[in-house]
Parts: structure tokens; C-alpha cells; sequence
């Protein structure tokens, strides 16, 4: 490799390390605006195993502005990315994949306003599917496979003492 290929691998590398990272922050905040400018026109994610749908960007991202009005907080970590950059038409790294493990914790909105905890966490593995466009990387496919949860414990009724 040259340098000249090194250093476009690099930046290319970075280029959807953020992209990643910022899908991250729009389902985090909730702004489904960018969630949508994150995919290419074509763009599908599928949230099935962790009981959601299948779908175009824009159905995904009603589904998850309605599923998450349940949670005062989320916090979505990414961890562990691995990519890998594909032949597209014969261009060499116009298609990537990446593949990273995630951990959920979340909040349910309505719970003791004193606490912070999450009381709901889940964790899994995605997988992105990358596409270099006229407008930088997109996301073509996101697949989400949850692999555990961890839901909330009911509360004990603890009997009044006289």
C-alpha cells in the first residue's frame, strides 16, 4: 500500500467511526430528523429481535420515536467496531461493514424522578452496512441483534408497621 492508500483508509475509517457515532446520538436524543439524513435513499434498518420492525428509514424512525417515548433516558454505547471496507463496481472501499457490540441501559419515564439508574438495559450486536455516496458514507442496513435484556424488578409491597 501507499501512503497516499493508507491515509485514505484512515480517514475513510474515521469517516464511519462518526457515522456510526452519530446514529448513536440521534436515537439517543430522539432527533429523527438525522436519524433519516444518516441512511442512503434506500436505507432499511431491521430491529426485530428486539421487538421492533423492519423497514425504510422513515418507518423505522416512527417506530422508534414511539417505542422510546417510554424512556426518560438513553444512553447507547457502541463498542468494539470492526470494519471492513468492499469492492463496489470494482471501486475498492466504497461499500464498508461494520460490525460492533452495544450495550443500552434506559430509564423508564414515569419511575422515582430522585433516581438516575437505568432500570431497563439491554445489549447486543449490530451491523452496518455502509455506503460511500456524492454526500459522504451512509448507512444502507443497520441489523440489530439483541442478545440480552435485563427488564425491571417489581417492587416488593412492604407491609405498613404500627
Amino acid at each position: 500500500m501507499t501512503q497516499r492508500v493508507e491515509l485514505a483508509t484512515v480517514m475513510d475509517r474515521l469517516a464511519v467511526d462518526g457515522l456510526v457515532t452519530e446514529y448513536a446520538v440521534a436515537v439517543d436524543d430522539g432527533d429523527w430528523d438525522a436519524y433519516r439524513r444518516l441512511f442512503t435513499k434506500d436505507g432499511r434498518a431491521d430491529y426485530r429481535t428486539a421487538g421492533g420492525i423492519e423497514g425504510d428509514a422513515g418507518q423505522v424512525a416512527e417506530w422508534l420515536a414511539t417505542s422510546l417515548e417510554l424512556f426518560s433516558m438513553r444512553q447507547h454505547l457502541i463498542v468494539n467496531r470492526r470494519v471492513r471496507f468492499d469492492l463496489l463496481d470494482q471501486n475498492a472501499g466504497d461499500t464498508a461493514l461494520l460490525r460492533a457490540d452495544y450495550i443500552n441501559p434506559m430509564r423508564l419515564a414515569g419511575q422515582d424522578a430522585a433516581s438516575t439508574a437505568p432500570d431497563f438495559v439491554c445489549g447486543g450486536r449490530y451491523a452496518f452496512g455502509l455506503l460511500r455516496t456524492d454526500d459522504g458514507w451512509r448507512l444502507r442496513q443497520v441489523v440489530v441483534d439483541e442478545k440480552w435484556r435485563r427488564m425491571p424488578q417489581p417492587r416488593r409491597h412492604t407491609p405498613a408497621t404500627s
